[in-house]
């Protein structure tokens, strides 16, 4: 991968960090009543609001394209040398998911760009609705809410094995700074599995009271979180998030490439 794609990538990841810094950071305040709980989507409809709002929508969304083709680049040519046995191929769908997942966003932005932006509302709760209307409809959004669980059991992983400091370059750091690139990765992924935990509960809600409207993504699940467990337990999460943040921009910085 040449220099050019290199930087392309890791502003791309950085860039996941700073829209992970909004989410927590409003989110955290809101907890507190003064800002408002959202997910990504709604930290770009914050950013239109800001000055040069346009400019920062517009600057977000191409590093989104930096993010979506480094998650392609991993599935499709295997940079790190996953392999093709059932781990390796498993890793590179979790790749290809995460890339697709995030050219939703950039559509997003781009439709904020255009000011065409219709407000469709939660994005998880149409894909249930329309699942729920197929045949097997309540099984295939079960299938879904289990993948959910998968993959925060995976974030919780990855914060208690310490694996995510495999790909950091941390040597040559300071112990200060090598203890706080690790508490930030442990605590942001922790709070990012504890998230995608209740998106699972969520969808699995939706399937088994056959109810899309039960269904939801990440500001439902700090609504649920300030409703069941109150808002300190809100404003750690969020915090927390905002960590994970933070370690996104740290990992854009020194994450070991393969070139």
């Amino acid at each position: 991968m040449s220099t050019n794609k290199e930087r392309f990538a890791r502003f791309g990841i950085g860039t996941k960090g700073f829209v992970y810094i909004l989410i927590g950071g409003l989110t955290a305040a809101a907890a507190f009543g003064r800002g408002q709980k959202t997910d990504s989507s709604g930290a770009l409809e914050f950013l239109s609001n800001q000055p040069l709002g346009l400019v920062l929508i517009g600057i977000t969304v191409l590093g989104l394209c930096g993010l979506v083709f480094w998650r392609f680049y991993q599935a499709f040519k295997d940079p790190e040398d996953k392999g093709n046995d059932f781990k390796g191929i498993a890793n590179r769908i979790g790749y290809f998911s995460s890339g697709f997942f995030y050219c939703f966003l950039i559509v997003s932005g781009v439709e904020i760009l255009l000011n065409s932006n219709s407000g469709s509302g939660n994005s998880k709760e149409t894909l249930v609705a329309k699942l729920l209307d197929e045949t097997y409809g309540q099984i295939m959004v079960i299938a879904v809410s289990l993948i959910f669980l998968g993959k925060a059991i995976y974030q919780f992983w990855r914060a208690f094995s310490g694996k995510f400091k495999d790909k950091v370059k941390a040597t040559g750091h300071k112990i200060a700074t090598r203890k706080f690139i690790l508490y930030t990765g442990r605590i942001g992924y922790t709070a990012r599995g504890i998230v995608i935990s209740i998106i699972a509960y969520l969808t699995f809600s939706a399937a088994l009271h056959y109810d899309s409207n039960k269904a939801g993504g990440t500001e439902e699940a700090f609504h649920f979180v300030q409703n069941e467990f109150g808002t300190i337990i809100l404003f750690l999460i969020a915090t927390g998030l905002l960590s994970y943040g933070i370690f996104m921009l740290i990992k854009a910085r020194y994450r070991k490439m393969v070139i």
